[in-house]
C-alpha cells in the first residue's frame, strides 16, 4: 500500500471517529415510557445534558417579603400608573427585582431619569408598563397555559434588557440557496435541519391553521399544501428544540392527528401557541414605532438591537421563556414569590375566547 494510499486510510478513519464522537451523543442516556407498549412513545434525556440545562434555569433568590401596610405608593410617588395599590415597602420591592431581572448593571436609571423619577422621557420606562400589563395578562388570562406558576419578568430577560431568545422576520436569502422561507440551510432556529427558519410569521404572528397530517389513510380533503408542511414541521422542531422533549411529548407517534391519543401536554402547547400570538400582536408589535426611534436602546444603556434587519420588532416564541426546560425553571413557582405583581391595576385584561377556540 502506498503512503498516500495509508494517509488516505488514516484520515478516513479519523473522520469517522470525529462523526461518532460529535454526531451521536455518549450513553448513557435514560429514557421514560409515556404511552403504550410498542408505540415508541417514550422521552429520552441525557443526564449529563439536563445537568447543564438545570444549572441554567435556576431562579434569583428572592428578596424578603415586603410589608403590605402603610401609604400606597400612589400617595407617596407620582405618576405611578399601574403598581399605585402596593404599598411603599412593597413598591420598592418589586422595583429592586425589576432591575435584576432586567438591567442589572444599569441600575434605575435604565428606565429613570435620575433628576426627575416621575418623568417619562426615558422610553424604556414607557416600554416597562406595557411589559407589566404582559405580564398581567398571561398571568391572569393564560392559565390553560402557565397554569399557577405564572410568569415575571425575569421568564424571559433573565438579567438581560433585551431577552436572548426572540426572533424577526426573515428577509436573509443567500445567494439563491435558501428558498423563498430560508429553507435548505441548516439552523439552530429549527434544531439544525434546513427546514424553513422562519415558521413564526405564519403562525406565532399570523393565525394560520396548523393541520397538515391526514386523520385517515387517504389524505382525503387535505388541501395543505408543501410550504405549509414545511412551515409547520420547522415549527415542530423549534417546539420540540426549545421544551428539551421528543415529539411524543405532545403526541401520540402512531396517530400524531389524534387528540384523543395526545398526552396531555399538547392541549398546553395548543394554548401557549395562541398566547405567544397574543403578546406578539397586542404587545410587541405596537410597540415597534418606539423601538424604532430607538434601536439600539436607551443612550446610557449597552447597545442592543431592538429590531430585526428588516426593522420589524424583536418578538417572543417558545424559546423566549422556556430555554431548553419542558417548563420555564423546570416549574419553580417564581411568580409566587412576587404578589406585587398580582396587584398590577390599569391593564388591558382581554378574554380572547375568538383566539382560543379558533
Amino acid at each position: 500500500m502506498s503512503l498516500t494510499a495509508k494517509v488516505g486510510l488514516a484520515f478516513a478513519g479519523l473522520l469517522g471517529v470525529l462523526v461518532v464522537l460529535f454526531t451521536f451523543e455518549r450513553p448513557p442516556v435514560v429514557s421514560t415510557q409515556n404511552g403504550f407498549r410498542g408505540t415508541a412513545m417514550e422521552q429520552v434525556v441525557n443526564p449529563r445534558l439536563r445537568a447543564v440545562s438545570v444549572a441554567a434555569n435556576r431562579v434569583p433568590a428572592a428578596p424578603d417579603a415586603a410589608d403590605a401596610e402603610g401609604d400606597k405608593a400612589s400617595e407617596v410617588f407620582e405618576n405611578v400608573q399601574l403598581l399605585g395599590d402596593l404599598s411603599v415597602a412593597q413598591f420598592g420591592r418589586i422595583m429592586q427585582a425589576m432591575t435584576e431581572w432586567v438591567a442589572p448593571a444599569q441600575g434605575c436609571n435604565y428606565c429613570h431619569n435620575p433628576e426627575n423619577m416621575a418623568s417619562d422621557e426615558v422610553y424604556t420606562k414607557v416600554v416597562t408598563r406595557r411589559m407589566l400589563s404582559m405580564v398581567r395578562t398571561i398571568n391572569t388570562d393564560w392559565t390553560a397555559h402557565v397554569a399557577q406558576t405564572g410568569v415575571t419578568c425575569y421568564t424571559c430577560h433573565r438579567g438581560q434588557p433585551v431577552p436572548a431568545e426572540n426572533w424577526s422576520t426573515l428577509v436573509e436569502n443567500r445567494a439563491g440557496l435558501a428558498g423563498p422561507t430560508g429553507q435548505n440551510l441548516a439552523s439552530d432556529v429549527t434544531a439544525g435541519t434546513s427546514l424553513p427558519r422562519d415558521p413564526f410569521t405564519p403562525y406565532l404572528l399570523g393565525d394560520r391553521n396548523i393541520r397538515v397530517a391526514s386523520t385517515g389513510s387517504m389524505p382525503r380533503g387535505n388541501t395543505t399544501d408543501v410550504r405549509e408542511t414545511e412551515w409547520s414541521y420547522a415549527l415542530m422542531m423549534h417546539m420540540s428544540d426549545s421544551l428539551g422533549v421528543n415529539c411524543t411529548f405532545c403526541h401520540n407517534s402512531r396517530a400524531f392527528a389524534s387528540w384523543a391519543q395526545s398526552p396531555a401536554p399538547r392541549l398546553t402547547a395548543w394554548h401557549g401557541i395562541r398566547m405567544v400570538r397574543q403578546i406578539n400582536n397586542d404587545y410587541i408589535v405596537p410597540l415597534t414605532p418606539v423601538w424604532a426611534a430607538n434601536p439600539r436602546g436607551p443612550a446610557d444603556g449597552p447597545r442592543m438591537a431592538r429590531l430585526g434587519p428588516g426593522g420589524d420588532a424583536l418578538k417572543v416564541n417558545c424559546a423566549t421563556c422556556h430555554q431548553g426546560a419542558n417548563k420555564p425553571f423546570y416549574g419553580a413557582p417564581m411568580a409566587a414569590d412576587y404578589p406585587e405583581l398580582a396587584r398590577i391595576s390599569a391593564a388591558p385584561v382581554t378574554r380572547r375566547a375568538e383566539a382560543q377556540t379558533r
